[in-house]
Formats: structure tokens, C-alpha cells, sequence
């Protein structure tokens, strides 16, 4: 027999996803007789114990018994269970130090790690995240922020919807301003962000058109890599030269400073890459844009006025154009700043539900089997030793 154990979240604040849901637990009892599945009791999960017991898993307060252990944040140290394979989002392979003693504590409880930012396909793209719908709700909470300023219409919060669904119901009638848009990125976040502009039937113009008129409707632009990024020397763009060498390019982004109101950002940055514009941009009479949803969060990144996370409760802050010091939201000569960390939690269920789906396609099968290339490429820790690919890591490891 076979144990998958679902950890209860521990990570403070409270995140409120799961990696399978009951009815995906339901499912895969039917297609593997030989899987039992443990849910470690929690009252904070977006899907309740009843609804697990009802799906026929095991709830229980001790997952010791667990072959394999499925989370979705960082586990807190003092709950590690030694000599465990464990799957979540560790935040470590950039050597981030506020979990570096999270991943010393791993090795030294010999613990096997592997993490769903590092399952890959061959070509590098990520099979696993829930960057659609922070996508999708940080674009309704920047539309939501603009429209609390402006007093020209109002979006009720996301978190008050039971599903995607729902909220797709809240738009209906949804009246907007002629108001300009710019969505950054091309990933699954900005796919999010595109999601929630056509359902409020925002409409999509070019970028040289977005750049040369106003119109008497709202529109977006999305700006991809090439619209963004110009080599400094061959006066190019080229995706994987840009990613392995960004310094040397420059963003193009500051004329779109001078013709938006609402800066959707969802790209990826990195701090060699350049930012959209610089701090002191904001300072300008030309600097028009009042609202930013930084929905890939990088305090001090691409979005240089993002100062830090707040909370789903209270998700919008202020920033003073003169003195750049943190505001509360919506005042005169303020910038709105949405920078939520977590933002998926507002729609836990949609998001569970999504991620479990992708586990059960292209993971589950390997995992509870002999194994596959891909998951090698994705662990960091076996049995509390680093792996080749992450030899790199020594250092932050506390390995001489």
C-alpha cells in the first residue's frame, strides 16, 4: 500500500490551498486500489474535513505513516518529519535566505525534496503554479483599486465569490470608463490578467496604436518580450539571450508611463533585468498612471514603488509621487499600489482544483512509480543530500 499524506498548511499567514482536492482524492482510490490517502485535520483549507472524509480519504492528526507528502507553501521547520519525501514550493533554489535554515533543517533530517517550481518540461517551461489566477484576481483587485479612486464604477473583493464562475457573474452590466491599460508578461499570469480584460469587455489595440491616441472606450495593450526589451548594442530582442544575459538589455517601457492609467505587471524579473522605470519617473507631470496591480510582486523589482506585500484584506496601498514613502491608498498625489503575495487564495478552490489536475496528468503516475527524469531534474534533496544540478547550492547548504 501506498501513502500520500496532504499536510495541513503551516506557513504563517494561513494559505488556504491543497494540492488535491476531495474529489480528485475520490478518483484516483478508484483508479489505484493499491493508494491510501491521509489528510492531516485543518480547519483553515478552502475544502473542509468532512468534504475529504467524504471522498473516502483517511483524516488523521499524525502523517508519519506517509510515504509521500504533498503541501503547498514552505513547511515550518518544527513540523518536518524526518526521512520524508516531501513536494511543495520551498523557495530555495535562488538561495533565498529567509528559508535558507528551512532547507538546512531538510538535510539535516535527511528529508527528500522535491520542488514544483523545478518540474519542467524539457524545454524549461513550468508544468506546475497558480499563475493564472493570480493573474485573474490581481487584475479584478488593480480594476477594483481604480475604480475605488476614480468613483466611476465598483467591484465588489474576490474572495467574497465561492468560484471563478461567480465572480465571472459580477461583471455582468459592469459599465467602465475610457480608460488605458498596459499588461506586461506573456505567461500564465498575464493569460489571467488577459482573462478578466475580455470578460469586463475591455478591447485589446496594439501597442503603437495604444502609444499614438485615446479612445472613447477602454482598451489594453499586452506588451511581450519584444515590446519591452531592446538589446543595447544589436538593437534586438531575442527570448533566451534575454534571459540568460538581461543586463544587457534596456526596457521600453517609459513612454507607456505617459499614456496609462492602470499598469497590469506579469512579467518575471530578476535583479539583473531592468525595471519598467525608475522611481524617480513617478515625480513627472507626464507620469499619468494612478494605479499598479503588481501581480508578480517584486519588492523594489520591475515595479520599483512596490515596497512590500500586503495582505488579501487589505490589499491596496498608497505611494507619495513626492516623497515615495508608503501612503494609504487613494490620495491626491498618491500612486496605488495592489502587491499581494498570495493572491491565488481568493479563489482556493478553482486554483486547487487546477493545480491537482495538472499533478494528476503529468506527475502523480511517476511519482507513486520508479520515477522519471523530470522529477530527478526536480529534486533538490535526496535523502538530505544535494543533487548534482543543485551543487551550487553548497554554500547556502552549509556544505564546505
Amino acid at each position: 500500500m501506498i501513502r500520500i499524506g496532504l499536510i495541513r498548511e503551516g506557513k504563517v499567514p494561513a494559505d488556504n490551498r491543497v494540492a488535491l482536492t476531495p474529489a480528485q482524492c475520490k478518483w484516483l482510490r478508484r483508479q489505484r486500489t493499491d493508494l491510501e490517502i491521509l489528510v492531516e485535520s485543518s480547519s483553515s483549507r478552502c475544502f473542509s474535513d468532512r468534504e475529504y472524509e467524504s471522498a473516502g480519504a483517511v483524516l488523521t492528526s499524525d502523517l508519519a505513516s506517509a510515504d509521500i507528502l504533498l503541501g503547498i507553501k514552505e513547511v515550518p521547520i518544527d513540523q518536518l518529519i524526518p526521512q520524508k519525501t516531501y513536494l511543495f514550493f520551498s523557495h530555495t533554489k535562488k538561495q533565498q535566505p529567509y528559508n535558507q535554515l528551512l532547507f538546512r533543517s531538510m538535510i539535516d533530517k535527511q528529508i527528500t525534496l522535491v520542488d514544483y517550481e523545478c518540474l519542467e518540461h524539457e524545454d524549461g517551461q513550468r508544468l506546475f503554479g497558480f499563475g493564472f489566477f493570480a493573474g485573474v484576481v490581481g487584475a479584478h483587485n488593480g480594476m477594483m483599486a481604480y475604480g475605488n479612486r476614480t468613483g466611476l464604477y465598483s467591484l465588489d473583493r474576490v474572495y467574497k465569490q465561492r468560484s471563478f464562475r461567480d465572480l465571472i457573474h459580477t461583471y455582468f452590466g459592469l459599465k467602465l470608463p475610457n480608460l488605458k491599460i498596459a499588461v506586461t508578461g506573456s505567461g500564465r499570469v498575464a493569460h489571467g490578467i488577459l482573462e478578466i480584460m475580455n470578460l469586463m469587455g475591455i478591447h485589446e489595440v496594439e501597442p503603437d496604436e495604444y502609444l499614438s491616441r485615446r479612445f472613447s472606450y477602454p482598451v489594453y495593450t499586452q506588451l511581450k518580450g519584444a515590446d519591452l526589451y531592446r538589446h543595447q548594442i544589436n538593437n534586438n530582442y531575442q527570448r533566451l539571450h534575454f534571459h540568460e544575459y538581461p543586463y544587457e538589455y534596456d526596457c521600453l517601457y517609459r513612454p507607456y508611463c505617459e499614456q496609462t492609467d492602470i499598469l497590469m505587471n506579469g512579467i518575471y524579473w530578476d535583479k539583473q533585468m531592468p525595471r519598467l522605470f525608475e522611481k524617480m519617473d513617478v515625480q513627472s507631470d507626464r507620469f499619468i498612471t494612478q494605479t499598479i496591480a503588481d501581480i508578480t510582486d517584486d519588492a523594489d523589482g520591475s515595479v520599483p514603488i512596490n515596497l512590500g506585500d500586503q495582505s488579501i484584506e487589505d490589499p491596496i496601498y498608497g505611494v507619495d509621487r513626492s516623497t515615495l514613502q508608503k501612503t494609504a491608498p487613494y490620495l491626491p498625489n498618491s500612486i496605488d499600489v495592489m502587491a499581494v503575495g498570495n493572491l491565488p487564495n481568493e479563489l482556493a478552490r478553482d486554483a486547487s482544483r487546477y493545480f491537482g489536475e495538472q499533478l494528476i496528468k503529468y506527475l502523480l503516475e511517476d511519482l507513486l512509480g520508479s520515477g522519471s527524469p523530470m522529477i530527478e531534474r526536480a529534486t533538490l534533496l535526496k535523502n538530505g543530500k544535494l543533487t548534482a544540478p543543485y551543487a551550487y547550492l553548497r554554500p547556502y547548504a552549509g556544505i564546505d
